[in-house]
């Protein structure tokens, strides 16, 4: 408390002649009611963290679901797919490519291996991401020798693995309530 009082004692000291002993006081005071609130209001971290995380809305059977460790959090296996050297295909050649890509990431959703895909929208190299809940980059590599774009050398990809969270298991659930339409059917 010496410290405090030092603190403040130097602090009215300097500022008296800048503001009258009133201005300090209060300013004194203020921190003082400030850092008294925050020490009544921060959460108790000795907290039984079972009693804490049911205050916060934890469901172990949905954690366990969802292969989610302590953290809510799990690993995945994450493919960046880039232009391959094969893109001189005529636009038709292209379109159906293209229509056969997305049946396989339709594909590899519906059998829960494929979490999250997406093109990125600008014309750069770096065309799309895989995440896929595997355990390793083998099985991920499988799964990516699987699209036909792949296997035209139209793209091609770089496997790392990722943590991230547990939640994004939910994506293509909550995805297919989104949806109006299909993209893997080419449908518009």
């Amino acid at each position: 408390m010496s410290g405090i009082n030092c603190f403040f004692g130097t602090l009215v000291r300097a500022k008296t002649r800048l503001f009258n002993k009133a201005e300090v006081l209060l300013t004194c005071l203020f921190f003082a009611v400030t850092a008294v609130l925050l020490a009544t209001c921060t959460p108790d971290r000795t907290a039984d963290s079972a009693t804490a995380n049911a205050e916060q809305g934890y469901d172990s059977t949905l954690a366990a679901e969802y292969g989610a460790d302590p953290y809510g959090m799990k690993t995945y296996v994450m493919a960046f797919l880039r232009r391959g050297p094969n893109r001189d295909l005529d636009s038709t050649q292209a379109a159906e490519l293209q229509n056969a890509h997305l049946r396989n990431i339709g594909r590899m959703a519906d059998e829960g291996t494929l979490v999250l895909a997406g093109p990125f929208l600008d014309d750069g190299p770096l065309r799309g991401i895989y995440v896929f809940d595997v355990e390793t980059i083998e099985e991920a590599k499988a799964l990516v020798r699987t699209d036909p774009a792949i296997q035209a050398g139209s793209l091609t990809m770089e496997l790392k693995e990722w943590y991230g969270s547990a939640a994004l298991m939910a994506v293509n659930e909550i995805h297919t309530t989104i949806a109006e339409r299909s993209m893997a059917s080419g449908s518009e």
